[in-house]
């Protein structure tokens, strides 16, 4: 039987297991004094106990210790009680003790025990992005990831990233940190109509955050890229330089935005009698080669398209490589008209039309969209819609 009254709950793993064995040999041993409580070696029991506890105790990592809230209050002169709600921006506390206490806290390195936090608070102080790796071909996510570090910075939340299953079905991370309590809050991408993981959120009162609109009966906060106006002014773009056989290369119809993005294109198509070239069977999300097939076979068709709209970085470098196979220039025979967060397809070829979307401020909007939701003196659900700010070049 082994007890765990010699080892405290901060006890390093390496010391407890050390103290649980003596714990085990001491119960089995005879009475100390006695012949038979000597070891083989000749060595009492008891000072035998001894010297492993000394080296056990040896294993304490040392170093500076970590600053508290009695440390803060300490230097402060103040109480520990006044210190802990001056850095919870208690509307009591005047802003001359909050200033004083805060820059103590700066300056000595304080940070709160988040278990502390936690047992006072039921708080985690943890933001958690729910994360589809497969999706991320260019490193895109980094952006968005930036600008929510950056949203979040200089408060007390912090950004943990979840990974997800591809299917946007699968709630286990959505419900591993709704069940676990692992998170105050959670940031959602890849967006679907009637977004299931979006709804079962909302239904729990969890707060949210999608990148997308999640289409839900009731509001919930958002920050979306407008779709459909990118494909408005991409139309329009190709219109104006004389382009009227058009293709899209769309977005996966599963997500939100293709839905937006499908309805601004069909719109300029359909009020200037323009011909919408149909592609088959791919999506900017196939395969690479699957998308250079498909734009070669349309390419070679009796009404090939004269101006093309790509709806991500790689579905357009896919859609130039098999434009320059078929011996045509981009930019006299057809043009390109693409949508990039990372400002790399004017320099891979000056004459497509870039419009760019920022990534990282929409991750930087969607922290403060969350931190209003996580906000009790507030009713407000932010719904941010960012508006295509030009053409690159013009």
């Amino acid at each position: 039987m082994l007890t765990f009254r010699s080892g405290g709950p901060n006890t390093p793993p390496a010391l407890t297991t050390i103290r649980l064995g003596i714990t085990e040999t001491f119960q089995r041993l005879p009475v100390p004094n006695s012949e038979s409580s000597r070891h083989p070696s000749g060595i009492p029991s008891a000072t035998r106990h001894s010297g492993v506890k000394i080296m056990a105790e040896k294993q304490r990592p040392t170093g500076k210790p970590r600053p508290t809230l009695k440390t803060i209050a300490y230097i402060t002169g103040l109480g520990v009680t006044t210190v802990s709600r001056a850095l919870s921006d208690a509307p009591d506390i005047s802003k001359a003790t909050k200033a004083r206490v805060r820059t103590v806290a700066r300056e000595i390195g304080y940070r709160p025990n988040r278990a502390g936090v936690r047992l006072r608070t039921g708080k985690t102080n943890v933001i958690s992005f729910i994360l589809n790796m497969k999706r991320d071909k260019l490193g895109t996510t980094t952006h968005l990831m930036q600008g929510l570090t950056h949203g979040l910075a200089g408060t007390a939340y912090h950004l943990i990233v979840t990974p997800a299953p591809a299917d946007a079905e699968d709630l286990s991370a959505v419900q591993y940190v709704v069940e676990t309590g692992s998170a105050d809050g959670i940031i959602l991408s890849d967006i679907e109509p009637q977004d299931i993981r979006a709804a079962y959120l909302q239904e729990r009162g969890f707060p949210f955050v999608t990148h997308g609109r999640p289409g839900l009966a009731a509001p919930a906060p958002y920050v979306d890229f407008d779709n459909h106006a990118f494909a408005t002014h991409a139309a329009e773009r190709l219109r104006s330089l004389g382009r009227s056989r058009l293709a899209l290369i769309q977005p996966p119809a599963h997500y939100a935005y293709a839905q937006h993005m499908l309805e601004g294109f069909r719109a300029v198509v359909d009020a200037h009698d323009l011909i919408e070239v149909p592609l088959r069977d791919i999506s900017s999300e196939s395969p690479r080669l699957d998308v250079i097939n498909e734009i070669a076979r349309i390419l070679a068709s009796r009404h090939r398209p004269d101006g093309i709209v790509a709806s991500t970085v790689m579905s357009c470098l896919a859609a130039t490589a098999a434009i320059e196979a078929a011996g045509l220039r981009i930019g006299t025979d057809i043009d390109i008209v693409a949508k990039e967060p990372l400002e790399l397809l004017r320099l891979f070829r000056p004459e497509i039309h870039v419009m760019h979307e920022d990534l990282f401020r929409a991750g930087a909007d969607m922290a403060r969209a969350m931190l209003v939701h996580l906000d009790d003196s507030t009713d407000e659900i932010p719904e941010i819609l960012h508006q295509p700010s030009g053409f690159d070049g013009d």
